[in-house]
């Protein structure tokens, strides 16, 4: 379970990320919806542990990801919209040393013959990171995600670059780790693959959370019953400014 409690994030005078919380139970897949700069990269971040809080805390599995960082971790996958790979190392070679970090060797081989046959990446097993295409990078940092069975799953814009044949096996994976328990939050300005794949989401601007709910409580908020998601975003964060609105179940 992923739990984020009152997290701030400054920089100088300038607040990426003002008194967020939202908690992500098992099997449960949330979208972390926002115009540019409202801050959610800079909250993923934070989760995943890249960035420090400035205040607040952020817990996975119940470790603190700050003062028990290496429990933490070891739930978490984190997928960034622009992959952080090593270029010398093959395709292979690069799942492996993930596997080595999660010390998860002993189940390596058969999930590594299996996430490269998935994402198209048998022919290129061998092949230099350095040579990949961006779209085969994406699909190589989704792999990586999901080589240690991490059970907090974290996307920022995963869909950017991947082919339609890609895009379609990603969020084909997302509801297989969901309906195995996984807890799992994307970022992405997809906001019809968001309505499609998303339980329910959590829509910020300027680095605050203006709502968070099920598409039918956002309707019901934004006084845009039966309309789509876009419909209901667009109304939620006009201005960018909108006070925090949390719907009840």
């Amino acid at each position: 379970m992923l739990q984020v409690t009152r997290l701030v994030k400054q920089y100088k005078q300038f607040r990426a990320v003002n008194d967020l919380s939202f908690t992500i139970s098992p099997g449960e897949i949330v979208g972390l919806l926002g115009p540019n700069g409202a801050g959610k990269t800079t909250a993923l971040r934070c989760v995943a542990g890249i960035l420090k809080p400035t205040a607040g805390n952020v817990t996975i599995n119940g470790y603190d990801v700050v003062a028990d960082q290496a429990r933490a971790k070891s739930g978490l996958a984190f997928v960034p919209e622009v992959p952080s790979l090593y270029e010398l190392l093959t395709v292979d070679e690069h799942l492996r040393f993930v596997a080595m970090c999660f010390r998860t060797l002993d189940r390596y081989e058969a999930l590594r013959d299996e996430l490269l046959d998935r994402y198209d990446l048998t022919e290129k097993k061998d092949m230099l990171v350095a040579t990949l295409s961006k779209g085969m990078r994406q699909k190589l940092s989704v792999a990586c995600a999901l080589i240690h069975n991490a059970n907090v799953l974290l996307f920022d814009e995963p869909m950017i670059g991947i082919d339609p044949a890609g895009a379609r096996e990603l969020k084909e994976e997302l509801m297989r780790e969901r309906n195995a328990g996984a807890a799992i939050l994307i970022s992405t300005h997809l906001l019809d693959t968001a309505e499609k794949l998303c339980d329910r989401v959590i829509i910020v601007a300027r680095g605050h959370k203006v709502a968070e709910g099920t598409l039918q409580q956002l309707q019901h908020l934004s006084s845009r019953e039966g309309q789509s998601l876009e419909d209901v975003f667009l109304a939620l964060t006009e201005g960018g400014d909108a006070s925090p609105v949390v719907p009840n179940d």
